[in-house]
């Protein structure tokens, strides 16, 4: 498929944080010191940035692994980490960021990125460990603890392009749609007397007086395309994003004697098995080489047929949906050769495009940045408790896993609090809700200890903010 690359699997792996220090102040001549540990710096995000002057992810064609930097440790006199530097990736305007499953299967849609510099962070680097000084309290003056930063785990997404066009051109091969977006706009794609002639799709820009619009040239389909036969089935999901289709037919029925009407449903049944909505998509049918000798008869069953099909298609958002407005599908016969009928259908073209894109006005909703963070707060909050075997329990979820890898373990003190922490989670009450008794051991990630459930309640606790 030439240079262009229209779906790909990355890792990504946003940057640990560092740790917190834990460091008490000793100056001559000051007679109290006291903790002064720094903060960890966090680790940098992994920023996907949909770029306009980008047209393929070629640059992810080969190389598949992206990190960015960690965040510095603290240091004492409250000397905090710097954070990690953020890899910002660019993609093309029209990706979806999709994450991926163990099995390299899509699970979730992280973002669908159809606009001009609009980013998502798809990877959130680690939390920078808080040194001794925030662990302060009335009864605990000198906390002789610290955490540690966050590790962050790379995981694979996938990034797929879809052509941001208003208008994509469809038909089976050598229907002249290379010659038509030529004829239509200043693209220049290859044209040659043969089919498949394009092996990648095609954008042009077609400017008039009052509107101006962006026309796909897709390459041809064939029967079975919706199954994976011929080019075309790779750019079938292309389609999906135009929001008008010109479904091109050649009325000669070209070197191999085809017959157009065929074609046409043959084209109708493959958008239909591809996806059910592109039916009912609107549509123009577009009647080429309409100069050729004997070409009356084929035009003006193709022109029956397709009023037909109008006609049948409102019936049926009628029925189905209670829609009785619905145009007739406009018809076209024109000649990318002579230019006959070019300009009345990019007329008609750019009207209907500047209609749907009234009609499709996106309202104001949160940024990707938002809705993305906001789910993986609330995913992060959630954990599980699970019987294991007799008297052992597995606690999983993102936040108690990172209360335990920010503890140093070989501290009494940082366990002391990470025990309050998890308390405070509500870690203990699903314990024992599910039959935990003092003694069973509890795992979490790699880690185990004994339950034991909170005797007092007057050990002071520092509430972490995302523990909240």
């Amino acid at each position: 498929m030439s240079d262009f690359t229209d779906k790909v699997h990355i890792q990504v792996k946003a940057g640990d944080g560092g740790s917190g220090c834990t460091s008490f102040r000793r100056e001559a001549h000051v007679p109290k010191g006291g903790p002064d540990g720094g903060d960890g710096g966090r680790g940098g995000d992994v920023i996907l940035v949909a770029d306009a002057a980008i047209s393929s992810l070629i640059d992810y064609r080969y190389k598949h692994h992206f990190k960015a930097t960690r965040g510095m440790h603290g240091q004492g006199s409250r000397c905090h980490g710097a954070d990690g530097e953020d890899l910002i990736l660019k993609v093309p305007v029209g990706t979806i960021v999709r994450l991926l499953d163990d099995d390299m299967q899509p699970v979730e849609e992280i973002a669908d990125l159809t606009h001009n510099g609009e980013r998502v962070i798809v990877a959130k680097g680690g939390r920078g460990g808080r040194g001794n000084t925030h662990f302060v309290t009335p009864t605990r003056r000198a906390p002789a603890f610290s955490e540690l930063g966050v590790p962050v785990e790379p995981f694979w997404i996938e990034l797929e392009m879809k052509l941001m066009a208003d208008a994509a051109l469809v038909g089976m091969p050598s229907v002249g749609k290379s010659s038509l977006i030529a004829c239509m706009s200043a693209a220049r794609p290859k044209i040659a007397d043969y089919p498949f002639t394009t092996l990648v799709p095609n954008l042009g820009v077609v400017t008039t007086e009052d509107h101006s619009f962006v026309v796909a040239d897709v390459p041809g389909l064939i029967e079975g395309a919706a199954e994976g036969k011929g080019l075309g089935h790779e750019f079938l999901r292309h389609i999906e994003r135009s929001a008008l289709i010109l479904h091109v037919v050649d009325i000669s029925g070209g070197l191999e004697g085809r017959d157009p009407v065929a074609d046409y449903e043959a084209i109708n049944n493959e958008l239909e098995l591809y996806a059910e909505e592109l039916a009912e998509r609107p549509r123009i049918v577009v009647a080429n080489k309409c100069d050729l000798p004997d070409t009356a008869d084929a035009l003006e069953r193709l022109r029956a047929r397709v009023k037909a099909d109008s006609e049948a298609l409102s019936e049926k958002l009628l029925d189905e949906e209670g829609i009785d407005d619905r145009d007739p599908i406009p018809f076209f016969a024109v000649s990318a050769a002579t230019r006959q009928g070019i300009d009345s259908l990019i007329a008609a073209t750019a009207q209907k495009v500047y209609e749907l894109r009234q009609a499709m006005a996106p309202e104001e909703t949160e940024s990707y940045d938002q809705v993305w963070e906001h789910r993986r707060i609330e995913r992060a909050k959630q954990f599980t408790v699970t019987r294991e075997e007799a008297h052992v329990w597995r606690v999983a979820g993102e936040n108690v896993e990172r209360m335990v890898l920010q503890t140093e373990w070989d501290n009494d003190e940082a366990v002391a609090f990470l025990q309050r922490r998890l308390e405070h989670a509500g870690v203990e009450d699903a314990l024992a809700a599910q039959g935990a008794v003092e003694g069973d051991e509890v795992r979490i990630l790699e880690t185990a200890f004994d339950y034991a459930p909170a005797a007092t309640d007057d050990y002071d606790f520092t509430v972490d903010e995302d523990d909240e």
